[in-house]
């Protein structure tokens, strides 16, 4: 864990940094400007705060009621991991005066449990079960922003963006699918100075692999089974089915993606529309394809009358999409080696293709990163992205523009020659 990562040095005092967090958050809802002792991981979080349009002095709001949380918590998967969440964290928290918190991917409290007194402290800032605390409607808080970067995060004091949240100190940590890496929510301790130490933030984040090594274990055998196809920064996708390892022709990789995107399967009629540009392309010729990849994967994964993937399928574009839509950008990202089969040009791929490379690229550009928008300028799909480079431009700080300016420039003189 690094030290960008920690609230405070084991030597920091607490007292004297909570002054000058305040004093750097006055500053930078009033002009807009960061100042130290800000770290880095905070910053970007007001940044995307402000850009979200929330109010420091706001409180989140209370979403649903018993009845709406009630059936809706019971069905969520982390329930499953509750048990053992309680086991490490209950006594911990209850001891020390602290509260556990379980938000799901949208960053709404599911639970709130722990010492009694400071949960009635915490309702006063609607830290309830039903609120929800999302970094873009409560601004920078663990549990909120552990989901918008998907990774451990503390946050002490002042560095919450909302100003009746200051006097807490929380540590929270992402929870996913053990098995296709999907963001399920985030596992939180939220209580007073005593959590501003490392230890809290390692704390947290061993709760939650236990948490996810719970899951692993009391997961159906259906997700566990399902077939993993990697198709994005490949021309000849990857399938991972029953222990074999399948290098795919272009062609079985188009038909592989059309169908996953389409679990309820496609005619053949469907699939010439979805595969081929060249209309003159008979149905005779699909009919053999899928006869060479019905003997390649086995009858017992490909279906027809629909043509259809009889097993469910884990596809890493449907990776970066759920990430995506979770607001895990950064995980997006990671989760992004490049363009979906970047060499085709089967109708449904493209179109595919452009969604995702839209979406991500969008999401990029509000976010205004600096580290993940150079991390798409620089790689081979992104060295040509007019937009990009130009957001990355704005968001650099003015002393490192020039290469980013340069390229805007010789991009646009470019696209306009």
């Amino acid at each position: 864990m690094t030290d960008s990562w920690v609230a405070l040095a084991a030597d920091t005092d607490p007292g004297e940094r909570r002054g000058a967090l305040r004093r750097a958050h006055e500053v930078f809802t009033s002009a807009g400007r960061l100042e130290r002792p800000v770290r880095a991981v905070v910053g970007a979080s007001w940044r995307r705060s402000a850009r979200a349009r929330v109010s420091p002095d706001d409180a989140p709001v209370v979403e649903w009621g018993p009845d709406e949380l009630g059936p809706y918590r019971a069905a969520h998967p982390l329930a499953r991991a509750m048990p053992v969440i309680r086991e490490l964290m209950g006594a911990y928290a209850t001891d020390g005066e602290h509260l556990l918190a379980v938000c799901d991917a949208h960053g709404r409290l599911l639970w709130v449990e722990g010492h009694r007194a400071a949960r009635r402290r915490a309702g006063l800032m609607n830290f309830v079960e039903g609120a929800r605390w999302a970094e873009s409607v409560a601004g920078t808080n663990a549990p909120g922003t552990a989901i918008a970067v998907d990774r451990p995060v503390q946050v002490f004091a002042a560095e919450h963006f909302l100003r009746p949240v200051q006097q807490w100190t929380c540590a929270a940590a992402p929870l996913h699918d053990p098995h296709t890496g999907r963001v399920l929510g985030a596992v939180d301790i939220t209580g007073g100075d005593r959590l501003a130490h490392p230890h809290s933030l390692a704390f947290v984040q061993a709760v939650a692999r236990a948490a996810e090594s719970q899951l692993a274990l009391l997961a159906p055998p259906s997700e566990v089974e399902a077939v993993r196809l990697g198709a994005l920064g490949r021309d000849e996708a990857l399938l991972v089915a029953r222990g074999r390892r399948l290098r795919l022709s272009r062609r079985h990789s188009e038909i592989l993606v059309a169908m996953a995107r389409r679990p309820e399967g496609l005619s053949g009629e469907e699939l010439l529309v979805e595969l081929y540009e060249d209309e003159s392309v008979t149905p005779v010729t699909l009919r053999a394809e899928l006869s060479r990849l019905r003997r390649l994967l086995g009858p017992d994964l490909l279906g027809s009358r629909p043509y259809r993937l009889a097993v469910p399928v884990d596809a890493d574009f449907d990776t970066v999409t759920r990430r995506l839509a979770s607001g895990a950008v950064a995980a997006a990202l990671a989760a992004y080696p490049g363009p979906l089969l970047p060499g085709s040009r089967a109708p449904a791929v493209v179109r595919l293709r452009r969604r995702i490379t839209d979406q991500l690229r969008a999401a990029l550009i509000a976010r205004s990163d600096p580290g993940l928008l150079a991390d798409w300028a620089y790689s081979p799909w992104g060295e040509e992205d007019l937009p990009v480079w130009r957001a990355l431009a704005g968001a650099v700080p003015a002393d490192q523009r020039a290469a980013s300016l340069a390229r805007v420039r010789d991009l646009d003189a470019e696209q306009r020659g």
